[in-house]
């Protein structure tokens, strides 16, 4: 295997360069790291009338390192081991009991401030980052709620486009611990983690305050921790088979749940979606009286062209079109999710049902290219190319496989894949197989990832054992597949991708150097 370090202090290395030392000695402290936490804290997807018609946005990526500050740092661990002691976020019990009661506690936190609430299967965190950074350009001051995190547990709870400082995280956490442990003593189950944390945005988005929170639903709808709150505006992204145990086996049966956090009198943005989740959906939207914005209807993608760095768009919104609209996202899903995001803006501003005139251009461009969302077909490095992307199941991988082939055309591609063991890796790796050349199977540092020899035996399956090479640290896998890309010169357009679990790409990040 190649000796070719890994990567430089800041992440990318020219050919001839060398890095710095010890890759595989960060893996370790990674590792170590993560085995003290719960493995779900580094991972954890007609209406009644239809609408016809700088806090500034964020800077960086918004994937926080760890404290430099040791006490800091040590009292952060506290919290993420206090949170691991919890239930993780794939035990639930489906009931908002916990989170009403926490909410009375706390005097409705939740009720401060108008919200926008996002589900769906795929492309709900991308959504609500591009909802954020076009509230934020209005001088809206937002409070973000996504899950989950890349690399950082404060990725979570973000104000003004930014994930709060560890200390205020510490602070949030410590102030609303003796009212959790209320609801824990009287309660059949004590908080889940994931309770716990929703708990914890409401409460510092009320003390912020902030004028509008994007929140992002982390499992479900109907009874998902955050559906405590009345989203003004309720958005509902690709729906598609996920967590099936729990969600149900079909679409259909998938939407019936998610429709659970569309609200009386709401507005319901709904993007393109499977026959028998748009009918769920929309005979919910009749049954609590929502006005409904549909894509391909009221709002869309007009066009779209490959751009350097991303995608210059055509929106249709609620108000008219936006032209020349840069995002510097890759892929057709990111449009898709873009138009999304536009229309729940302009029916949040009452766009449509108050009024017809479009929001400012300028405004809305110089918000759409300041967007990111790390982890999704994000290049960490060149020579060669490295690419993340998060998806995690059949859905995911198909729009990932599109869009890497649009934005990218490498010549020769090698995959890296580590997957969770609750996940359909079987249509996931099928979805992949076209476009890897070959695949290095690994696996991450939590107990929910699947086991490597397993893994490698549904890629055999899928890809044949010649294309196929087994890594069980990912250290060695990232260092496997680059010296695959590199190995014969006229493979000079190669790349890497790294995808298959929120936590493989996290980690990956880590060790390539951008955390």
């Amino acid at each position: 295997m190649s000796e070719r370090p890994l990567n430089d202090e800041n992440g990318d290395l020219e050919p001839g360069e060398t890095g710095t030392p010890g890759a595989a000695d960060r893996f370790e402290e990674i590792v170590d790291a993560e085995t003290d936490r719960d493995p779900d804290l580094a991972v954890i997807e007609a209406g009644s009338r239809t609408l016809r018609t700088q806090g500034g946005p964020p800077q960086g990526d918004g994937v926080p390192a760890r404290p430099e500050d040791p006490e800091v740092d040590r009292a952060l661990r506290e919290v993420e081991a206090e949170l691991a002691g919890r239930w993780g976020e794939t035990k639930l019990d489906p009931s908002l009991v916990r989170m009403e009661a926490l909410m009375d506690i706390l005097g409705q936190p939740q009720r401060a401030y108008p919200a926008i609430h996002i589900t769906g299967t795929n492309g709900k965190t991308s959504t609500a980052r591009m909802i954020e950074a076009l509230l934020g350009a209005f001088d809206l001051r937002t409070g973000r709620y996504t899950s989950p995190h890349v690399q950082s547990v404060t990725e979570r709870i973000s104000l003004d486009g930014a994930p709060i400082p560890a200390e205020r995280f510490i602070e949030t956490y410590r102030d609303i611990k003796p009212y959790v442990e209320m609801v824990d003593e009287r309660e059949d189950f004590r908080m889940s983690f994931f309770e716990v944390i929703t708990g914890m945005a409401f409460a510092a988005f009320a003390d912020a305050p902030v004028d509008v929170a994007v929140v992002e639903v982390g499992m479900g709808g109907t009874w998902d921790a955050t559906n405590v709150v009345d989203g003004t505006v309720a958005v509902v992204t690709p729906i598609a088979l996920d967590h099936t145990d729990r969600l149900g086996s079909t679409p259909g049966d998938i939407a019936t749940e998610k429709a659970g956090i569309v609200k009386s009198g709401a507005t319901v943005v709904l993007s393109q979606q499977p026959v028998d989740a748009a009918q769920v959906l929309l005979k919910h939207a009749v049954e609590v009286d929502a006005t409904v914005a549909r894509e391909g209807m009221e709002f869309g993608v007009v066009g779209r062209e490959v751009a350097v760095g991303g995608q210059l768009l055509t929106l249709r919104g609620l108000g008219g079109e936006y032209e020349e609209v840069f995002l510097p996202l890759y892929g057709a899903h990111q449009a898709h999710n873009a138009a999304v995001a536009l229309a729940a803006v302009e029916a949040f501003f009452g766009i449509g049902s108050q009024h017809a005139r479009p929001l400012d251009i300028d405004v809305v461009r110089r918000a759409f290219a300041a967007v990111t969302s790390p982890g999704r077909l994000e290049v960490v490095r060149r020579s060669p190319t490295v690419v993340l992307d998060a998806a995690h199941n059949p859905a995911g991988a198909r729009v990932t496989a599109d869009g890497i082939t649009e934005a990218f055309g490498f010549s020769r591609l090698i995959g890296v894949v580590g997957t969770s063991a609750d996940k359909d890796v079987r249509g996931l790796l099928e979805a992949f197989e076209p476009i890897f050349a070959e695949v290095v199977v690994t696996r991450n540092s939590t107990p929910r990832a699947m086991d490597v020899d397993e893994l490698a035996g549904v890629a055999v399956e899928v890809f044949g054992a010649e294309r196929v090479q087994v890594e069980p640290r990912l250290d060695d896998a990232l260092e496997a597949a680059i010296t695959l890309a590199e190995e014969e010169s006229e493979y000079s357009g190669a790349g890497v991708l790294v995808t298959g679990s929120v936590i493989t790409v996290g980690e990956a990040r880590l060790l390539l150097g951008r955390g």
